[in-house]
């Protein structure tokens, strides 16, 4: 039987683990509890939370149970990993709301009615914490010399660590050892940034418990900078369709970088490597065939069939110029005087001064009229037609619908 440690290597998912062949073995021979945990830090989970629930289904896949553990109690922390200042503090009310938010969310991408796939919040035992008791149990298996050698922590001592983020390591490891009291859990899964906290975790219960605990991280959606994938000038390709629309999250990956291509496959879909190696073998124009493939397989798993064919059909119709097929807005022909409010109403720009940098630096047409001055109006013929497509560079296009 194939163990599903080779899988994660060979689609180059993992990063690092501890007690290696030990844990190989105990994978390949029995169905383990391991758990990841999604803190609730908006009301959507982004691209970057989707690469954790393909490592959870590969697990499902091969047998063993799964723990999806929401952070209502960490949440109230925040955690310090790559933040370069204090996360705002959010209130229950809001954590609560989020946490809903994401279990919707998850409910479409895993099924929490199977026995091996259950859901839980560490609010349940960490709100009401008692932290003298706390202090007195944990804190006695930490180190706050070592702690403080942690990247999460290490990287923010110039700048200021606040004690509240001290204690989020001893939180989340504290979540670990409930999780491995009340189901068994022997395994932590997560982003390679969080190393130091899944670790911690393991450790406290090999020393407290005397018991087995692994720790096991993966690969990080980047691209060929080393820079997280999933990040436009708006924000995050969020997972939901409010937030980034399913043609504009395929559009993101149809346009990715030719030498990301292959990794982004292995990572965010189940197509099998040799297929991925074969459709990414070139190094020319048929690596955009290779993309329009990844574009809609990844649409696919997070919107749909149905949704992704739509996307493919408008991403086509904008390249061919049919603007039949195109995506479109509906907009007021009284509440667009100029290109800078197209631009902003159609979200191509953020602010009026983004907008301007646009049409000063040549990236903005409408219909075949290139737009060269900030304040320039909407041309007569387009505002004629009751319709009009503003290009945006040369892989952004969207049809305007006046009423």
């Amino acid at each position: 039987m194939e163990n599903v440690l080779d899988v994660f290597k060979q689609r180059g998912l993992l990063k690092q683990t501890v007690y290696e062949d030990e844990l190989y073995e105990k994978l390949g021979k029995e169905s383990v509890t391991f758990y990841i945990g999604f803190d609730p830090t908006a009301d959507s989970l982004h691209i970057g939370h989707f690469v954790q629930f393909m490592v959870i289904k590969q697990m499902l896949k091969y047998g063993h149970k799964a723990i999806i553990l929401l952070g209502g109690g960490t949440g109230m922390v925040g955690d310090p990993t790559d933040k370069t200042q204090m996360r705002e503090l959010m209130t229950t009310d809001v954590i609560d709301d989020n946490c809903r938010h994401f279990v919707k969310q998850m409910s479409k991408y895993l099924d929490f009615n199977d026995t091996n796939c259950r859901i839980v919040n560490n609010a349940d035992w960490l709100r009401d914490l008692n932290y003298i008791s706390f202090l007195r149990e944990i804190g006695v298996y930490f180190s706050v010399n070592k702690m403080l050698t942690a990247e999460c922590y290490r990287s923010r001592m110039e700048k200021g660590l606040s004690f509240l983020e001290l204690n989020y390591m001893l939180m989340q490891a504290y979540d670990f050892l409930m999780l491995n009291r009340l189901y068994g859990c022997q395994v932590e899964l997560g982003g390679d940034d969080q190393w130091s906290n899944i670790l911690a975790g393991a450790d406290l219960i090999r020393r407290k418990e005397q018991k087995p605990a692994y720790a096991m991280t993966f690969a990080l959606l980047e691209n060929k900078e080393g820079k997280k994938m999933g990040k436009t000038s708006s924000g995050a390709i969020w997972l939901d369709e409010n937030k980034t629309t399913p043609y504009e999250f395929y559009q993101y990956w149809r346009n990715i970088d030719d030498a990301d291509v292959a990794k982004t496959f292995k990572v965010l879909t189940f197509l099998p490597v040799e297929e991925i190696e074969e459709l990414t073998k070139y190094n020319d124009e048929r690596m955009n065939m290779a993309k329009v493939r990844l574009a809609y397989e990844i649409t696919k798993i997070i919107h749909g069939e149905s949704k992704a064919q739509l996307a493919k059909q408008q991403a086509e119709a904008a390249f061919n110029g049919a603007t039949e097929n195109m995506q479109s807005i509906t907009l007021s022909a009284q509440t667009v005087h100029n290109v800078i409010d197209v631009l902003i109403a159609s979200k191509f720009a953020l602010s009026k001064g983004e907008a301007k940098r646009l049409i000063e630096g040549g990236g903005v047409s409408i219909d075949d009229h290139k737009i060269t001055q900030f304040d320039q109006p909407i041309p007569q013929c387009a505002l004629d037609k009751g319709e009009f497509v503003i290009h945006k560079g040369k892989k952004n296009h969207l049809k305007i619908v006046l009423e």
